[in-house]
């Protein structure tokens, strides 16, 4: 947040001096983050649990209710076509070893091919 001082009236720069002076006293009044981390540790240890099972796995911010879904996502097991290999749809004729499956990005001597004008079913496979 950016204040242009110069432009700003005297009333309007008394009134925000005083909204720093408020949140410069709340500020004070705190206790350090590692005192409140330290009793919030403590506590939940005396209850039975752990930071992480409270707040997630990072133990900073409380879980929302999207936290809950990304735990149940992280956890899932990966597919059973993650890893498998897809036959070539296309192949490069000046370099036959270069081919693309037709999945993710297009590697870039076809890029090079197709701004050049040319088709992509040009380089497809029969």
């Amino acid at each position: 947040m950016a204040f242009d001082l110069n432009s700003m009236s005297a009333k309007e720069l008394e009134a925000l001096i005083s909204q720093a002076n408020k949140r410069r006293a709340a500020l004070k009044k705190r206790k350090p983050v590692a005192t409140v981390r330290k009793r919030l540790e403590q506590i939940a240890r005396a209850e039975g649990y752990s930071i992480a099972e409270l707040f997630g796995a990072r133990g900073g911010t409380p879980a929302t209710p999207a936290a809950p879904r990304a735990a149940k996502t992280a956890a899932r097991k990966p597919s059973k076509m993650a890893g498998t290999k897809v036959a070539p749809k296309y192949r490069d004729p000046a370099n036959t070893a270069n081919t693309w499956s037709g999945r993710g990005k297009q590697p870039r001597w076809l890029a090079s091919y197709t701004s050049q004008g040319r088709a992509l079913e040009e380089f497809r496979i029969a």
